[in-house]
């Protein structure tokens, strides 16, 4: 136990956490107090480049001034009434989100996990007023090494044993192939299945990229046997990867597009199932909500966050420096670098297990001043809010490699 002569405030506020906060997530030791662009600043005032991003909530850096201008606004005039009323903000954010992704209606959510959930419900309707699939008998089709949340029907197709163990019963009605394996896809689904839900990049299992004939024969696949193919663009979409979505490197429109994180602007909770009307049109009211889904003041900001989208320049801004982020990492390859994977600013880094776990890099990162999280033992995930500069990039990876040299 730390005493109160010797305690840092860093300590202190660890030590509260440990305390009354639930041991749900394992974080690094940095505490942090503010924020502003791609920079974190803790307790201490110690300055932390911030190359995670909140697993990309934060893609258009911390605080961003459009986005922040809006929320302020927002905050004048009205915040939320629920859904048992209209109100100005939430007919606008929907018809813009519609319009990007070009679809015609949006079920707006808060986080990304309640998304999937509604994503999987809108499915099962669709399926059985639609494609006439019994209830007892429909079935989606999930990838393996998946990442779309912990809801206890999400964990239910999950293979993390982490996330599994103790939680059961588990939900029924999902079947797991191999991600980017078509022939296994097209034997798993059958008459009854209603769905093929996936990342079109795998963000949690360390930003695994499928191969490039994979999305397109998903979309085929789909088309031909009357499923709705569901794209979880929560992480890997809304500029992080170079592309408005993901799916655009291969051309792709899925069925429902999922998103979250970078919604909200990294200032709200913000998430939304978007389809076209002949497929979210089968819910009706009573049958799903959200007190807080659509709220006017995430509403607001949603619809900042699509005109800052329709403008181009993250997407951009993700094309030219994620290949300079990519480029040096891939110097490091005979420094301890195993592999590098990923599209944009997004990369996943598996280090050689003899430099140590990715844990243990990571803490001695945030030592110098570069926030990392690690995933799955070796593998370090690079997300940088999409504002950092190239030599801040420059930067971080030389304080990468002074690690593995020590």
């Amino acid at each position: 136990m730390t005493t109160l002569h010797s305690a840092t405030r860093t300590d202190l506020a660890i030590e509260l956490d440990d305390r009354h906060v639930a041991h749900n997530y394992a974080p690094l030791p940095v505490v942090a107090a503010s924020a502003e662009g791609a920079w974190i600043t803790d307790v201490e005032g110690r300055r932390y480049l911030d190359c995670l991003a909140a697993y990309s909530a934060v893609n258009f850096g911390h605080r961003n001034p459009e986005i922040i201008a809006t929320a302020h606004a927002q905050l004048d005039t009205l915040t939320l009434v629920s859904r048992a009323f209209h109100s100005d903000r939430l007919g606008p954010f929907c018809a813009a989100l519609a319009g990007l992704c070009g679809k015609d209606m949006v079920l707006p959510m808060n986080s990304g996990a309640e998304a999937v959930e509604s994503a999987l419900k809108v499915a099962r309707k669709w399926g059985a007023d639609i494609k006439g699939v019994p209830n007892a008998m429909s079935n989606i089709v999930v990838a393996r090494g998946n990442f779309h949340g912990r809801t206890t029907t999400i964990i239910s197709f999950s293979d993390d044993e982490t996330a599994r163990r103790g939680f059961g019963p588990y939900t029924p009605g999902f079947r797991s192939v191999p991600f980017g394996d078509t022939a296994a896809l097209a034997e798993a689904v059958d008459d009854h299945t209603v769905a093929v839900l996936l990342e079109p990049i795998q963000g949690e299992a360390g930003i695994v990229v499928p191969p490039d004939d994979y999305l397109p024969a998903v979309r085929e696949l789909c088309t031909d046997r009357g499923v709705l193919m569901i794209a979880d663009e929560i992480q890997a979409g809304l500029a992080r990867t170079g592309r408005t979505f993901a799916c655009d490197h291969w051309g792709v429109v899925p069925d429902m597009y999922l998103l979250g994180k970078a919604l909200g602007g990294g200032v709200v909770p913000l998430s939304a199932v978007v389809a076209d009307r002949d497929v979210l049109g089968v819910l009706h009211p009573g049958e799903h909500g959200s007190t807080f889904g659509g709220n006017p003041l995430a509403a607001a900001i949603g619809t900042t966050v699509v005109e800052i989208l329709r403008r181009g320049e993250f997407q951009r801004r993700a094309t030219e420096l994620g290949a300079h982020l990519h480029m040096r990492l891939g110097e490091l390859t005979d420094r301890g670098v195993v592999a590098v994977r990923g599209k944009g600013l997004w990369a996943g880094v598996d280090i050689d297990p003899v430099h140590g776990t990715g844990k243990k890099i990571s803490v001695a990162l945030a030592e110098r001043g570069v926030l990392v999280k690690d995933t799955h033992g070796p593998t370090l995930r690079f997300a940088p809010p999409l504002v950092i500069t190239a030599d801040e990039i420059d930067w971080a990876i030389g304080q990468l490699a002074d690690v593995l040299d020590g």
